[in-house]
């Protein structure tokens, strides 16, 4: 079980990561893009929200399926749930205690921009 906390420790979240950092992610859509971060997935039996539930601000936009999370005091984003499976968790791996291990060749690409979801 890991901790991931936004900047301020308001937010505080459990998680447990079954691959162990080994399917880490960025996406280039247009909110994604912007913020920077790197993302594993890990399913709602694997994340609980402990601390700052009512700090937490949600942000919807385009189709309106998926929701962004972020710390209304500190800004960080800490979660989302994709529009691909909006069950699972998008963790912000940089929020992560130990987060400074990751080897940035091993961050997957996710095409966003051009999302299943957006072609008409």
């Amino acid at each position: 079980m890991k901790n991931l906390t936004c900047h301020c420790k308001g937010v505080e979240i459990t998680v447990i990561l079954k691959n162990d950092l080994k399917n880490i992610v960025r996406c280039n859509c247009s909110i994604c893009k912007r913020k920077g971060s790197i993302m594993t997935m890990v399913g709602p039996e694997d994340f609980k929200i402990i601390k700052g539930l009512e700090l937490l601000t949600e942000y919807q936009f385009h189709s309106k399926v998926a929701k962004h999370f972020f710390c209304s005091i500190c800004g960080i984003y800490t979660h989302h749930n994709p529009r691909k499976d909006p069950s699972l968790f998008g963790i912000n791996v940089g929020c992560l205690e130990e987060s400074n291990a990751i080897d940035s060749k091993n961050v997957k690409i996710l095409d966003g921009a051009n999302h299943p979801l957006d072609k008409k």
